[in-house]
C-alpha cells in the first residue's frame, strides 16, 4: 500500500512544481461592470409653451436634443418658431406697435462637467452654439411727432400702417450653462442660461430689428443678447459601452 501511495506522490510532483511556478494574484478583483447609455435626447421647451398659452401676444415653440459622443462631450442642437407683438408707449400715447415673426436654428457643443454617482446620468453643462435666424416684421401703428404746431405739439398717426418687412435674417454666438436632471427612467427636465453676441443683423433701413426669434431683445448700442430655456426631454438609448464602476470616482 505504501508503495502505490509512494509512486502517486512521485507522479505528481511535477505538476505541484508547475503550480508552485505560476504568480498567485492575491489583490480583489472589481469585476462589476456598468453600461453607460448613449443615444439620443430630444424635447421641448416648456416655458415657451406655457407662454403662449398664457400671453394673447406671443406663439412659439422650441425643439431641443442632444447626441451623446463620448463620457463627457455632447453635439446639441435648437430649433424653433416665435411670433411676438410688441409696442412702445410714451406718455400713454403708442409710439409705434409691431409684430415679429420667424424661425430659428442653433447647433453646437456642450460639456458635462458634473460627476455622476454610479449609474446616474444627470448633468451640469456648459457650452456653446452658432445660430441663424430669418424672420420678418410689420408695423401695424406708429405715430408722428408734430412739431409745426408751437403751442400744443402732439403725436399724429402715421401714414402706411401695416407696413411688412421682410427678408431679414441675424446669426449670433451663444455661450450656454445649463443643467439637466433624470427625473424618471430617460425623463429628463432642463434649464439653461444663454448669453447671446449677435454677429450679423441685416434690417431695413426704414424700421431697426427690435426683437430677433431666438435671441430676444436687441437692445440699442449692445450686441449682446440674454435668453433662457426650460425643457422636458426624453433620452432614446441606442447602444452602450462597458465602464467599471471602480472607473466612476475618476469621471
Amino acid at each position: 500500500m505504501s508503495k502505490y501511495f509512494i509512486s502517486i506522490i512521485i507522479g505528481l510532483l511535477p505538476i505541484l512544481v508547475l503550480a508552485q511556478s505560476e504568480p498567485v494574484d492575491l489583490s480583489p478583483k472589481d469585476t462589476v461592470v456598468y453600461k453607460d447609455p448613449y443615444g439620443l435626447r430630444v424635447g421641448a421647451d416648456i416655458s415657451k409653451l406655457v407662454l403662449s398659452f398664457v400671453d394673447e401676444d406671443y406663439t412659439g415653440l422650441e425643439l431641443v436634443g442632444d447626441y451623446r459622443l463620448t463620457r463627457k462631450l455632447y453635439l446639441a442642437a435648437e430649433i424653433g418658431n416665435e411670433t411676438k407683438k410688441q409696442d412702445e408707449n410714451l406718455n400713454n400715447t403708442i409710439l409705434y406697435d409691431y409684430e415679429t415673426s420667424g424661425s430659428y436654428i442653433k447647433a453646437g457643443v456642450d460639456m458635462n462637467t458634473y460627476t455622476n454617482w454610479y449609474g446616474m446620468n444627470n448633468a451640469i453643462t456648459i457650452g456653446g452654439r452658432y445660430a441663424v435666424a430669418s424672420f420678418s416684421q410689420t408695423l401695424n401703428n406708429y405715430s408722428l411727432y408734430e412739431t409745426n404746431q408751437f403751442f400744443n405739439p402732439e403725436f399724429l398717426p402715421g401714414e402706411n400702417p401695416n407696413r411688412e418687412f421682410s427678408g431679414l435674417s441675424a446669426s449670433w454666438l451663444e455661450f450656454v450653462v445649463g443643467t439637466k436632471v433624470e427625473l424618471f427612467a430617460n425623463i429628463f427636465v432642463g434649464m439653461s442660461a444663454r448669453l447671446g453676441f449677435l454677429i450679423t443683423n441685416s434690417e431695413d433701413e426704414q424700421f431697426p430689428n427690435l426683437w430677433i426669434p431666438g435671441f430676444n431683445k436687441v437692445t440699442d448700442g449692445s450686441n449682446f443678447g440674454v435668453n433662457y430655456n426650460y425643457s422636458i426631454s426624453y433620452f432614446i438609448p441606442l447602444y452602450k459601452k462597458d465602464k467599471k464602476k471602480k472607473e466612476e470616482n475618476g469621471q
